[in-house]
């Protein structure tokens, strides 16, 4: 069964120490941030690689993987949009919905995480086997650090594992999540979903409706998550949950450069 992996680095064209982030050597054989996830996913048997790229990382990108990454064909889909209309792009929704086509299932996530092996083949096996989509997750109590707040996106999941709704929490704790009616094994959002094609066409729909209601507004973006969540609502999918035992590893600031390669190390 065809599988593609997709992979959005579009939206990190800014500058992180002097490098793409993605493209930060943090792995125990010196390989990139991205190198490390790919060489994670690709035992769950994926077929196809797309990196959904901006004008400012193509060139890079393009570079290094060119047009096949260990055997594996590798497309590239440009996320634009006008600078002079709008400050930004349009989010990750728009993201996704730059991919001309797709016939296949496909797992997408963000270029700037590692996920681990389990992760991909969990749900790799997923879409092989129903045609409903799905999502892994962590308990929140491991996405919280020791000290000081964090943004998360939480599930709420029904009895048998479904998606039903999911809200984005800023600045949360260890110190108030549970006055915040969380426990410590709700499931986080880790940014990374299976979906089908037919998702896609209903995304598509989704990202068309809300550019031309916020046509003139400059900065608002699209999410994926937030869509997927509305269609959920609108009984267009159903997502399952699957929590995975994989530790997540991710960069937002600079300093995270150094535990990530510390972390990786640790893990060889």
């Amino acid at each position: 069964m065809d599988i593609s992996l997709v992979y959005m680095v579009a939206g990190m064209s800014s500058r992180f120490g002097g490098k793409i982030k993605p493209l930060a050597k943090v792995g125990p054989n010196n390989e990139t941030l991205i190198e490390h996830s790919l060489n994670q996913a690709l035992p769950a048997g994926f077929t196809k690689i797309i990196f959904i790229v901006s004008k400012n990382t193509e060139k890079f990108f393009k570079e290094i993987f060119g047009e096949n990454y260990k055997g594996v064909p590798v497309e590239y889909a440009l996320q634009e949009f006008d600078p002079e209309k709008r400050d930004r792009p349009w989010g990750t929704c728009d993201a996704v919905c730059s991919i001309p086509e797709i016939k296949e299932p496909f797992i997408i996530c963000t270029g700037d995480d590692i996920y681990g092996e389990k992760t991909f083949k969990i749900l790799a096996d997923h879409l092989k086997k129903s045609q409903e989509d799905a999502t892994a997750s962590k308990d929140l109590i491991e996405m919280l650090p020791e000290q000081g707040t964090v943004n998360r996106g939480i599930f709420e999941i029904n009895d048998e594992d479904y998606v039903i709704d999911g809200t984005e929490n800023l600045g949360i704790s260890r110190q108030d999540f549970k006055e915040r009616g969380f426990e410590e094994n709700s499931p986080v959002s880790i940014s990374i979903f299976a979906l089908h094609p037919n998702t896609m066409q209903l995304l598509k729909e989704k990202t068309n409706a809300f550019k031309e209601q916020n046509k003139d507004d400059r900065k608002i973006e699209c999410l994926l998550n937030v869509e997927l969540i509305n269609l959920i609502k609108e009984n267009k999918i159903k997502i399952k949950l699957y929590k995975t035992s994989e530790k997540w590893i991710g960069i937002t600031n600079p300093d995270d450069e150094l535990k990530v390669r510390n972390e990786l190390q640790k893990q060889n």
